[in-house]
């Protein structure tokens, strides 16, 4: 009988504890939510539209963080920039950064059914399929962009065309993201590492100490692509299994790359020239790992592990504002970053591997 109530009184201390440090991870990422749409307006160096790729990201993490916590706040700030540009789409027919903001306007044309929230995305992904890009996957050739020649696009576009699919029932959209996502793959993944290239510029080059140039925030961005792509397209869908794969294979690269504090950096393979964290990276990969710990997928406890060191690691570098720093400023390549460094879509990974980890038991 002693025994069993000291079980019990060991179980209910764990318990309250555990509550209370998920109670201490929810008002974290709320103000860093609150911070990121507070100062939404700052000054920029360089002005852009509302429906920015960057801006974009922020956008995905703020609407699944809505839907995570039922905070109204990030759904009245995502309302009110559609309503601002009346549900429209940069004007880049063909280029994946410019469809990003429509994964949000998707999520919440299904929330709220009003059907102008639907349109001008859907009208894009129309068009592209019934009008396809014809020109070489290649980044450097002329108009190169108007397909996924860079790995960034995979999580600027895909997730938009998977939505598609499970909202309309209609599979032209899941078959033409198959078709470029593999063209893509072919071009840029490396099968040695497990990892991408940014774009064929970096497939000779290599970092100071003689390893590939495998740039964090790119791999982040495919790497959180393949949870929303395995969450919207349905299991017995031919391809499921390949993307599965994919996710597999580039999480047992990853946990590889974590440093001794639970963070990545701006480069891969190469921490040395890049000594400081790369909170995009970090955010992505974190999201991505808790993401397939909680799902089931990612049963060794390495993975686990991995994860709750990189949330440690992560929640260290939000001040006391909720700014989250050490971002690296937009570019397509490994940079230095400085603690100040900030951006919205290292927010939006930011409250995607919040969610996890608070859901993770």
């Amino acid at each position: 009988m002693k025994k069993l109530l000291l079980v019990l009184l060991v179980s209910a201390f764990a318990f309250g504890a555990s509550a209370q440090k998920r109670n201490k991870d929810m008002e974290l990422a709320n103000k860093v939510a609150k911070w990121q749409m507070d100062n939404y307006s700052a000054p920029l160096k360089k002005p852009r539209g509302d429906m920015h790729w960057a801006n974009g990201t922020l956008f995905r993490g703020l609407f699944k963080w809505g839907e995570f916590t039922g905070n109204q706040s990030c759904f009245d700030f995502l309302i009110a920039l559609g309503e601002k540009n009346n549900w429209t789409l940069l004007d880049r027919v063909y280029h994946a950064d410019d469809i990003c903001a429509g994964w949000t306007y998707l999520k919440l044309y299904e929330k709220y059914k009003r059907e102008e929230m639907l349109t001008a995305t859907k009208e894009r992904a129309d068009y592209i399929i019934a009008n396809p890009s014809k020109i070489k996957i290649s980044y450097i050739v002329k108009d190169g962009r108007s397909r996924w020649t860079w790995c960034d696009a995979l999580y600027m576009a895909p997730p938009v065309y998977t939505e598609l699919t499970r909202l309309t029932n209609d599979k032209k959209y899941l078959t033409f993201m198959d078709e470029e996502f593999y063209a893509t793959y072919r071009h840029l993944y490396d099968f040695d590492y497990d990892l991408w290239y940014r774009d064929c510029n970096f497939v000779t080059r290599l970092e100071a100490n003689g390893k590939p140039v495998f740039w964090g925030r790119g791999n982040g961005w495919v790497y959180a692509a393949l949870p929303m792509i395995l969450e919207s397209c349905p299991k017995d869908w031919p391809t499921y299994d390949f993307y599965l794969r994919l996710y597999k294979k580039m999480s047992a690269a990853i946990i590889k790359c974590q440093d001794s504090a639970g963070s990545w950096h701006a480069s891969m393979l190469d921490t040395k020239s890049y000594p400081v964290p790369e909170n995009s990276a970090s955010g992505f990969f974190v999201y991505g790992l808790a993401w397939g710990v909680n799902n089931g997928i990612l049963t060794d406890a390495v993975y686990k592990k991995a994860a709750k060191k990189g949330w440690k690691a992560l929640k260290s570098h939000v001040n006391k504002d909720g700014k989250l720093g050490y971002v690296q400023p937009i570019g397509a390549s490994p940079k230095k970053v400085k603690a100040e460094n900030s951006e919205m879509y290292g927010v939006g990974a930011f409250l995607c591997a919040a969610i996890e980890m608070i859901k993770m038991k």
